[in-house]
């Protein structure tokens, strides 16, 4: 097993030497897809055994992310090639202006270098951070939880043979085997190999990134998402839309984990809202939905007492914390003290209170009348993502190819001095 030093320098080196022009990477990108579909028995080998592994440690809702099949693979390949189809950031022009004195300054979308990834549980960000770090120009590091190891290492050895089926260089894909805690701490300190750093799991991780790092570092993923139902809104719609939020996938970021509904209509939305989550859902053979009731809520309908921090957690589970509220002014509040700045909805007829949402809530994506599940790189015309930013600097939201270059400017004269 090679240590991390030695990957990091493997890795440094392709990017260095790397002779990339965008025709050697969509045949690149054709070659990975290729290769996925074509080693999916061994990668659902690899994947079963990590799944059967950790069904002692991991509820149903987390095997899920964990979880892979042949229909999760073909979709994998699939974004691969959506990757290709898009257009090549590297090299692109964002501005251009000519000088009094002749000098024309160019303004060029440059790679970052070599990008590394700490993610857990799934394994499809293992393909998706290969094709994107590989379009837009870079060299990337990937080092995913052991609780799929064995998944992304069948994974990467798909990618690499497909690297190097497009005669490229295998190390231009890096994968970190070790998967101990030290391994990571050496990606956090490991200033003049890793360019940018892009934590993708749980809060902690998150946290433990931002907090030690000593490369530039991107926070993601944590997200409690807030859905508020305005007095007007379309209740057929709005329960719809919540339970998609919720249900559809509740271990992924984009889940809705809160839920704010106007006084005014509480006393009969509430009721709907717990037959749609609850009820119907047992009769359609479902999980139901555990809803966590604020004092006001609780004295409507019944369900668990929220305790303090419900309205701070992530559930990543068929749990949503329900609060009633005065109004839009006090959702916006609400969610400002609340939020991790991921993605929130409003559900509303009122075309003012829609607009004071969506101006005043401080969020990377903000709804009007839709789930807050398209808050996704392929849902936004990206292909895929890197991650979902929750900062402000440099990447918000989605991060496809733009986010991962960067830029310089390219000054021409003809002989000026100042």
């Amino acid at each position: 097993m090679k240590t991390t030093a030695e990957i990091l320098r493997e890795t440094k080196n392709a990017f260095q030497t790397k002779q990339l022009d965008k025709k050697k990477k969509n045949t690149a990108r054709a070659c990975i897809a290729s290769r996925l579909e074509s080693e999916a028995d061994s990668i659902l080998d690899a994947n079963l055994e990590d799944v059967e592994a950790s069904r002692s440690r991991y509820g149903t809702v987390m095997i899920d992310r964990l979880k892979l099949s042949r229909e999760r693979i073909r979709a994998m390949a699939n974004g691969v090639r959506e990757v290709a189809e898009l257009p090549d950031p590297e090299g692109r022009v964002l501005s251009r202006a000519e000088r009094p004195n002749g000098l024309v300054i160019e303004k060029t979308s440059v790679p970052f270098g070599v990008i590394a990834i700490i993610y857990e549980s799934r394994p499809n960000v293992t393909s998706d951070a290969a094709a994107l770090a590989l379009k837009s120009g870079n060299a990337v590091i990937l080092r995913g939880g052991k609780e799929a190891y064995r998944s992304n290492k069948a994974i990467v050895r798909a990618i690499r043979m497909g690297l190097s089926d497009a005669g490229l260089p295998e190390e231009l894909v890096g994968f970190i085997e070790d998967t101990d805690r030290k391994s990571a701490d050496e990606l956090m300190e490991a200033a003049g190999f890793v360019d940018l750093l892009i934590p993708r799991g749980g809060a902690g991780l998150i946290r433990r990134c931002v907090e030690h790092a000593k490369v530039p570092c991107i926070e993601t993923g944590t997200g409690i998402c807030h859905i508020f139902v305005d007095e007007t809104a379309d209740i057929p719609s709005a329960l719809r839309i919540i339970e998609n939020a919720k249900a559809s996938r509740p271990s992924v970021c984009n889940a809705a984990e809160t839920l704010l509904v106007h006084r005014a209509i509480a006393n009969d939305f509430l009721p709907e809202l717990r037959q749609r989550l609850v009820f119907d859902r047992i009769r359609d053979g479902l999980p139901p939905v555990e809803l966590r009731l604020d004092p006001e809520a609780a004295a409507i309908i019944s369900g668990t007492p929220a305790k303090d921090g419900d309205f701070d957690t992530e559930f990543l589970d068929y749990v949503l914390a329900v609060a009633v509220v005065g109004g839009v002014k006090d959702a916006i509040a609400h969610i400002a003290a609340h939020s991790t700045g991921h993605s929130e909805a409003i559900l509303t007829e009122n075309g003012e209170n829609a607009a004071l949402f969506t101006e005043r809530v401080d969020s990377a994506a903000v709804y009007v009348n839709a789930s807050t599940r398209f808050t996704d790189g392929g849902e936004f015309g990206l292909g895929c993502e890197m991650g979902i930013s929750t900062q402000k600097l440099h990447a918000r939201g989605p991060m496809g190819l733009a986010e991962l270059n960067t830029y310089k400017y390219i000054v021409r004269g003809n002989g000026q001095i100042r």
